[in-house]
């Protein structure tokens, strides 16, 4: 007879367990000849090494389960106990759901654009994603962030953005420097609590796993084993962007997304995204993906106002030109 005790790892504990321990017990009777007893997050087994080993190897397919898809039925249990791990996993890998979020939510590439943003982000390991707001950048690429951590392509997830304000003098703002910045990198916590519960996320960022940071915090760090997001990359100035994509670790994917007609940095600044896509277009190992109003997800007004702008400075930049030929 052999004792072992298996450390149950963040999951919700009414998906594993079930309404009056229902899910657990169905686990139980597929060992009959172990004793096996919950307390805290930690399952304590009894009985023969053999018996053991395969009842933790199966624990390990639904914590797996758990992670991946945030809810368990009877059903899969049943699924889980009767076949093969490895190939339940094979199974599971597909490129149009990047995520199951909490509840079972489905995030997938939704516009040509977005799916070419997320094939090109496979490919190569530096990808610009650039287009107006309500695109879907961020989203996709948070997506593509919190895929590669739980398929442990990744060690961590860095999130970044300059803290630059939109046309807005917002002054003095009270508080300790993570609450000054949390209004500057909300969007990015918007995005990571649509795939992940609120308590994973919390205890990620306790932990280093999820890094949510201004941009000016990436100076002098090499970023490794990390896929790494810059957000909002048109209000980096141009020292900016070069100081952070020469942070990249030899294992480590980058995402830098922008909107170049959207640009808060002062009038005489030059946008470090801008430069940037100009000199690294077409540059092997790296991708640049236009997004456009053919891509909004938001309402459907967001399209309708992103073309009159469009058509408003397409008009400008034309009477200019014929300013400058008189």
């Amino acid at each position: 007879m052999q004792e072992k005790e298996i450390s149950i790892p963040y999951v919700d504990p009414l998906e594993l367990f079930g309404a009056n321990n229902a899910k657990f017990k169905l686990i139980r009777s597929y060992f009959p000849r172990l004793k096996i007893v919950a307390r805290g997050n930690v399952v304590k087994v009894v009985g023969a090494p053999e018996d053991i080993a395969h009842f933790e190897k199966k624990m390990e397919l639904i914590f797996w389960h758990l992670d991946k898809y945030h809810r368990l039925t009877e059903n899969n249990i049943e699924r889980m106990m009767s076949e093969d791990g490895e190939e339940i996993k094979k199974k599971a890998v597909s490129d149009e759901v990047l995520v199951f979020g909490p509840g079972g939510i489905k995030v997938t590439a939704r516009t040509p654009n977005q799916r070419k943003m997320v094939q090109a982000s496979f490919k190569n390991d530096m990808v610009f994603a650039i287009g107006p707001a309500g695109t879907g950048k961020t989203y996709t690429a948070v997506a593509l962030a919190v895929r590669a951590l739980k398929e442990k392509h990744v060690k961590k997830i860095i999130l970044t953005r300059p803290a630059v304000e939109a046309g807005e003098n917002l002054g003095f703002l009270p508080g300790d420097l993570k609450e000054k910045l949390d209004p500057y990198l909300q969007p990015l916590y918007d995005a990571l609590l649509d795939m992940l519960p609120y308590e994973k996320v919390a205890d990620y960022i306790d932990k280093g796993v999820i890094e949510v940071a201004p941009l000016a915090f990436m100076r002098g760090r090499t970023l490794d084993k990390a896929f790494v997001i810059l957000d909002e990359a048109q209000n980096a100035t141009v020292s900016q962007i070069k100081m952070f994509l020469t942070r990249m670790g030899k294992q480590a994917k980058f995402i830098i997304t922008g909107d170049a007609s959207q640009v808060d940095l002062p009038r005489k600044q030059q946008s470090g995204l801008i430069k940037a896509i100009r000199i690294l277009d077409n540059k092997e190992g790296i991708s640049i993906i236009r997004l456009t109003g053919e891509d909004v997800i938001r309402h459907k007004l967001v399209k309708l106002v992103i073309t009159a702008f469009e058509k408003d400075e397409e008009e400008k930049q034309r009477i200019e030109d014929e300013k400058k030929k008189k």
